[in-house]
């Protein structure tokens, strides 16, 4: 793995299809946090390991693309939380190997203990690396993984 994008220490969070309804949408498999709350602690977290966090939401799969797209050179990551698009969206995928940085893949679940169609994601060849399975603490993860990965002293000590 080559980062290909040393120096840029912001990093976008992609939030797919249904994420908008996270607290309400299945709490037994995605718990009661809230988006918002997840963002939150990524934010937190990002700011801690000297990372600056945005983040886009988008129910469209052609949104989420053009954000891969406009990231191209003016973000050192992408954590990628794409919903059920990571098992569908070719796309998606095509745009995060055009990606010049670094990408990490997050489930909030397990995909590979649940459903058959969940256990293969076709984004997982195009990322980094995939956390799945910690609920929320996926993405406090997923900074911490970004940081390590773009070389931040910080993270050495998380």
């Amino acid at each position: 793995m080559t980062v290909r994008a040393p120096g840029l220490r912001t990093v976008l969070l992609l939030s797919g299809p249904n994420l908008s309804l996270l607290g309400d949408r299945e709490p037994e498999i995605y718990g009661r946090s809230t988006l918002e709350d997840h963002v939150r602690a990524a934010t937190e977290q990002g700011r801690r390991l000297g990372l600056t966090l945005e983040h886009t939401c988008s129910e469209d799969e052609g949104d989420l693309i053009g954000e891969v797209h406009r990231a191209r050179g003016r973000v050192g990551a992408l954590v990628v939380n794409a919903g059920a698009l990571s098992h569908t969206s070719w796309s998606l995928h095509d745009a995060l190997a055009a990606f010049e940085g670094v990408v990490v893949e997050v489930h909030l679940s397990n995909p590979a203990g649940r459903e058959p169609f969940r256990h293969h994601s076709v984004l997982a060849s195009v990322s980094d690396g995939t956390i799945a399975g910690f609920g929320g603490l996926g993405y406090e993860l997923a900074m911490v993984a970004v940081a390590r990965l773009l070389g931040s002293d910080e993270a050495e000590r998380e």
